[in-house]
């Protein structure tokens, strides 16, 4: 077994400004979050060592070259965590992981790598958490920031790693932060931080909606009365959670705002007296949730000090993100929307708003999740295609309300919507799950569903064919008995 050493001479490029010289740091999991630590931990000083659950053969091919780590595979041990003074967390590794409970037994420190980089980061930052609209509202307040000349990077779990960033040369940087990274970390203190909304996800990986509302409330844990917190008045749940925050709170919601807040009045972005300002729209066709988006985005970049032209501009600019309730073909007159991104009931609900004949795609994996309030958007379907894991349970939930089809595959779910919404409705995929049961990721799975729903003009459907719902108690999904949790 391979000792600690010092890093060699072909270690990552970077000012090696040596912040963990000496640190010995045991990196659990390797994916991106993973391989971005190890970098960033080298080129600072550190001796690297990797602990992973997957097998070597899996593993070997992801380590960079000349990343000089120590690389253990085939599952976490105890002996991983012999002579080390840290160990960082990856997403996937929940709070349950034996290899966090002997961290803590040694009373070795265990840091996600938004520690790491809250530890680096040298500029303000604006921290952005919530259920659900955090990449679009991050990636909106770094465009109102860019407007307004400044130098930014949005990043965190965006998918450009917080670390790495915090490491380079920007003004600023805008952190989106889901709750697995906020549980591990003790230092964030934003300049403005935001709470966008509030509802049960990821309950396999928290244990209980008590814990992953104690994992949101660390984005503001360490706030100081110089800085602003930012909070959703129109979520029960959000808002009184960031009514605990130690700093002073603004507010976003629909309706006339306060003196202070921002609001959502005729479709436009405004702000409440005494310095009133209409700070801009959407595209016409932008979804409720996407306008919240841009009244927390204004609200921000306004407790930032930015000033109402850079937000307009910003906002005018922006162009909704893939996968997050754009149409993406329309067939006959019947539009597909997909909002593959809406991976639990909340944002599902969100996607439906509004609508009405609408035929709901849904299902995967739950996350632990109950489905249940799914059933509150009966009023807006015409029926429910239930694929995935979840199956049984998504059926289970609209039994009596809406005719309900079952689907083995996404081009078959896509044919049996399309048929369901017929002659004029929408087919929405929403599917309050996580994909991972069927689908590489959101992303592979909102793609399958787009190019099913452009190959609809072909020959396989025709005018005529109809379908029968399937009773929920005929699905075939015993392979997938209910409630089967994945970590």
């Amino acid at each position: 077994m391979r000792g600690w050493r010092e890093p060699g001479p072909d270690a990552p490029e970077g000012s090696a400004l040596g912040r963990f010289a000496g640190e010995r740091v045991v990196i659990a999991g390797f994916r991106l979050a993973g391989q971005a630590s190890a970098k960033v931990l080298l080129a600072e000083g550190a001796q690297v060592r990797v602990s992973e659950s997957a097998p070597l053969e899996q593993i070997a091919p992801r380590v960079p070259p000349g990343l000089d780590v120590d690389l253990r595979a085939g599952g976490h041990q105890p002996e991983h965590l012999e002579g080390a003074t840290l160990l960082v967390v990856s997403p996937g590794v929940p709070e349950s992981a034996p290899v966090i409970t002997w961290a803590r037994r040694r009373g070795i420190p265990v840091w996600s790598e938004l520690e790491l980089g809250a530890r680096l980061c040298r500029v303000p930052v604006i921290a952005v958490t919530g259920t659900n609209g955090k990449t679009t509202t991050v990636e909106m307040i770094a465009q109102t920031m860019r407007a307004s000349g400044l130098s930014v990077r949005a990043c965190g779990n965006v998918g450009y790693p917080f670390p790495v960033a915090a490491r380079e040369a920007f003004d600023a940087l805008v952190v989106e932060a889901s709750s697995y990274q906020l549980r591990f970390q003790t230092s964030l203190r934003p300049k403005v931080s935001v709470l966008l909304n509030l509802a049960p996800d990821h309950l396999d990986w928290h244990r209980s909606f008590a814990a992953y509302r104690a994992a949101k409330a660390r984005i503001f844990a360490r706030q100081r009365k110089n800085q602003v917190h930012v909070g959703n008045r129109d979520d029960p749940e959000a808002s009184r959670l960031s009514a605990t925050a130690p700093c002073p709170v603004r507010w976003f919601g629909w309706g006339p705002p306060r003196a202070g807040d921002v609001g959502i009045v005729a479709g436009r972005v405004v702000t409440g007296g005494p310095h009133e300002a209409d700070l801009g729209t959407l595209p016409p066709n932008a979804s409720s949730s996407l306008l919240s988006d841009a009244a927390a985005c204004a609200a921000a970049s306004l407790a930032f000090g930015l000033p109402p032209q850079a937000i307009r501009s910003g906002l005018a600019a922006f162009e909704p993100l893939p996968h997050r309730g754009s149409v993406v073909a329309q067939v006959e007159s019947v539009k597909f929307i997909d909002d593959s991104k809406a991976t639990n009931p909340h944002a599902a609900l969100s996607a439906l708003e509004g609508l009405s004949g609408a035929v709901l795609i849904a299902g995967g994996l739950a996350k632990g999740v109950d489905l249940s309030p799914l059933a509150s958007a009966t009023p807006s379907l015409a029926g429910v295609v239930a694929i995935g894991e979840a199956a049984r349970d998504v059926a289970a939930v609209f039994e009596g309300l809406v005719p309900v089809w079952r689907a083995s595959s996404m081009e078959e779910a896509v044919r049996q919507a399309f048929m369901g919404a017929r002659p004029v409705g929408t087919v929405v995929l929403a599917p309050a799950c996580a994909s991972q049961d069927m689908f590489r990721d959101y992303k592979e799975r909102g793609d399958r569903f787009a190019r099913a729903a452009g190959a609809l003009g072909g020959p396989t459907i025709g005018p005529g064919r109809s379908l029968e719902p399937r009773q929920p108690d005929a699905m075939d999904v015993s392979s997938h008995p209910p409630g089967r949790l994945h970590a």
